[in-house]
């Protein structure tokens, strides 16, 4: 079954520091950016995710990084642990909704750029914010029942081919709340996210993360939150 809900992460968001590029005329923007998002009510994050059991977990496919869940196929070798058992994968979607990139429409229309950009960006940390949320309470889930969750892809990260797009939201029920994917796997509304993890007992922490690649890694306010493993 899925689990879905909705949470405020305004809050949270804007009490985090300010990046290293901050600027006073930034951090001017940005507080009005914050004052629209409370007015408007666009602080919300809805969040869906499902744990499906793997079929044929000690097939040679499995080794070989072929995971099978729900129906569905997907090549990707690195969540496959070196110690433990890999017993189910979990499918995970969160968003923001539509109302915030139409606000910053409408701020661009009005020819507000600077404003509109400010809350684009206040919109992506709400949305790092999400996924964090995202991650904890699944964390907290399977540690109710003995199991550890291990690794995290994102459909076209390293390691997960973005042709699984649509597998990912169906098993994650992104319908619930509302995120599709479009005819090239662009993801609507446009801040949101899916993601998959690896679920068992006795899984080890993932020795690799998705931002491995990144170049912004060590600037990035979404690494403080990256959980990987509960034992």
């Amino acid at each position: 079954m899925p689990v879905t809900w909705n949470s405020n992460v305004l809050g949270t968001v804007a009490k985090l520091p300010p990046g290293a590029s901050a600027t006073p005329v930034r951090e001017r923007l940005r507080a009005q950016a914050l004052d629209i998002a409370r007015a408007e009510s666009l602080g919300q994050v809805f969040l869906s995710y499902s744990v499906v059991p793997l079929a044929e977990p000690s097939s040679g496919n499995y080794r070989a990084g072929i995971l099978r869940a729900g129906g569905e196929s997907f090549d990707a070798p690195r969540l496959v642990p070196e110690q433990g058992e890999l017993t189910a994968l979990a499918f995970g979607v969160c968003t923001l909704g539509r109302g915030l990139e139409e606000r910053v429409s409408t701020l661009l229309t009005e020819r507000r750029a600077s404003v509109a950009l400010a809350l684009d960006e206040l919109g992506n940390r709400m949305l790092s914010e999400g996924s964090y949320r995202l991650r904890k309470r699944l964390l907290l889930d399977a540690t109710k029942r003995g199991l550890c969750v291990s690794g995290e892809l994102r459909p076209g990260d390293p390691g997960l081919a973005l042709e699984a797009q649509h597998a990912v939201l169906r098993l994650a029920h992104a319908e619930k709340i509302g995120v599709t994917a479009t005819r090239t796997l662009q993801l609507t509304p446009l801040k949101s996210l899916s993601v998959i993890y690896g679920v068992g007992p006795g899984l080890p922490p993932a020795w690799w993360s998705r931002c491995d690649e990144c170049r912004s890694r060590e600037k990035c306010a979404a690494v403080r939150g990256s959980l990987m493993t509960v034992a």
